[in-house]
């Protein structure tokens, strides 16, 4: 892909704070398209069954409180 190697060039040939400033700028970009397709997903139903099955383990008490399997 042409547009990519020219992009990767222009990249590299760039100061520090800049490239930082794109990665944060790519970063936020990656998130509100994650975000968008999760919406997506959740409207469309995708995960209705995931969220079933979570809701039925929750009510068999088959899971644990989120403090006792995080590190702190």
């Amino acid at each position: 892909m042409a547009a990519l190697a020219e992009i990767t060039e222009a990249i590299a040939q760039l100061p520090d704070p800049d490239v930082r400033k794109l990665a944060v700028w790519l970063q936020d970009y990656l998130e509100e398209n994650w975000d968008q397709q999760l919406a997506g997903d959740v409207a469309a139903g995708r995960l209705d069954g995931l969220i079933h099955r979570a809701e039925a383990q929750i009510a068999a008490g088959q899971v644990r409180d989120l403090d006792e399997v995080t590190l702190l």
